[in-house]
Formats: structure tokens, C-alpha cells, sequence
């Protein structure tokens, strides 16, 4: 009897029990909206900025070489009116010797040449705009000055605060003044003892909001 009792109790203990455990299922939603606008952005002069050949004795030994700033002008053409950012991908992940900052490439297989920001000014759009960044995705925005520079997670947007808060604004054509602040590590950490090239390399891509 007291065997039989014993689970009896059991089974009830268990059965009141199950209703405290969690489901062993959850539920997935794949959402998203898809478009009928395209933009695409282009780069003047192929997208290239090229410094030439530098001399190894106008570097720094002992703290980075600033080549200076050149600027090159980046076109965003869309269908029709739409809000978008543009964010960046570094082609030479890995290979700045600062982080947050895009990379020159390695030599001698380790060894990091360079890097470089990437900063936006004088946008022109069909409607008055400014420049704006956001450092969540997209998910809060704020003025976007001149002498700032984009880290590498960040998204750059057109639009204004006349709301108050700072949003993107509907644009259909934009052009806007991109410059590059490079510079040189140190020849201390660098082996250069043959001809070496810049080899930076970005993807600028769009994201419509």
C-alpha cells in the first residue's frame, strides 16, 4: 500500500509540476518589407584616391605620417524619393593599426600599414537636407558635422530636425563632398625595405529606412 501510495504521490507531484517548466518551443518571425525604389551610389574618378608614391624617409618613426586630406565626390541617384543611410564595409578588415578606422592592408603578411576615416560635408539634395549619423543602425540620429569622421559601424543619413528630432528626410538625388584622413603607422612597426602599396579597399552600400 505504501508503495502504491508512494507513486501515487509522486505522479501527483509531477503533474502539478509541469505547469511551472517553460514551453520547450518557441516561434520565429522572419519579417521585412520589400521596395519598388532603387539608389545607387557612385563615386567620382572610379572611386579611386591615389597618393602617388611617397618616400620612405618623409615618414614618422615613432608616430604615424598624416598624408593629409583629399576629397572625392559620391552621388546617391534613387528612383524616386526615398529614405536611406549609407554605411561602409572594410574590404581590409583587421588591418588598421586604430580601431574603428578602415585599414591599408598588411605587409610582410602581419604587419598593418595604415588606415584611414571617412567624413562628409556640402551635401546638395532635391529638397534641404543635412547630414546626419546614427551609430545604432538607424535607430537615433544626430547632426553630422564637418570636421567629424564615420566610424566604421556607423550610417550616415540626409535629412534635418525640424521635427525636433533628427530624421531622414525623402530624397531622390544627392551629392555630398566625402573626404579621407589617412595616415601611415609608424616605420618602427613597418619592414620596408621594397616598394610597398596603399591597399585600401571599401564598399559603401545602401540602407533604405
Amino acid at each position: 500500500m505504501n508503495k502504491h501510495l508512494s507513486l501515487l504521490t509522486a505522479a501527483l507531484l509531477l503533474t502539478g509540476a509541469s505547469s511551472a517548466f517553460a514551453a520547450s518551443q518557441t516561434d520565429l518571425k522572419v519579417t521585412g518589407t520589400i521596395t519598388p525604389v532603387a539608389c545607387e551610389p557612385t563615386l567620382a574618378n572610379g572611386g579611386v584616391v591615389d597618393y602617388a608614391k611617397i618616400s620612405f624617409k618623409d615618414l614618422n618613426e615613432a608616430v604615424p605620417t598624416v598624408l593629409g586630406v583629399e576629397t572625392i565626390q559620391l552621388t546617391v541617384s534613387c528612383t524616386a524619393s526615398a529614405q536611406f543611410a549609407i554605411s561602409t564595409i572594410d574590404n581590409r578588415p583587421g588591418t588598421s593599426f586604430v580601431p574603428a578606422q578602415m585599414g591599408l592592408g598588411l605587409i610582410n603578411g602581419t604587419e598593418k600599414l595604415g588606415t584611414y576615416q571617412l567624413g562628409f560635408k556640402n551635401p546638395v539634395a532635391d529638397v534641404p537636407v543635412r547630414i546626419m549619423s546614427s551609430y545604432n543602425e538607424g535607430d537615433t540620429w544626430s547632426e553630422f558635422f564637418d570636421d567629424g569622421s564615420m566610424a566604421t559601424n556607423d550610417w550616415i543619413a540626409f535629412g534635418n530636425n525640424t521635427s525636433g528630432t533628427w530624421t531622414p528626410e525623402f530624397v531622390e538625388n544627392v551629392t555630398v563632398d566625402m573626404w579621407l584622413h589617412t595616415q601611415i603607422a609608424p616605420t618602427n612597426s613597418l619592414t620596408l625595405t621594397d616598394e610597398v602599396k596603399l591597399d585600401g579597399n571599401a564598399t559603401l552600400q545602401i540602407k533604405y529606412l
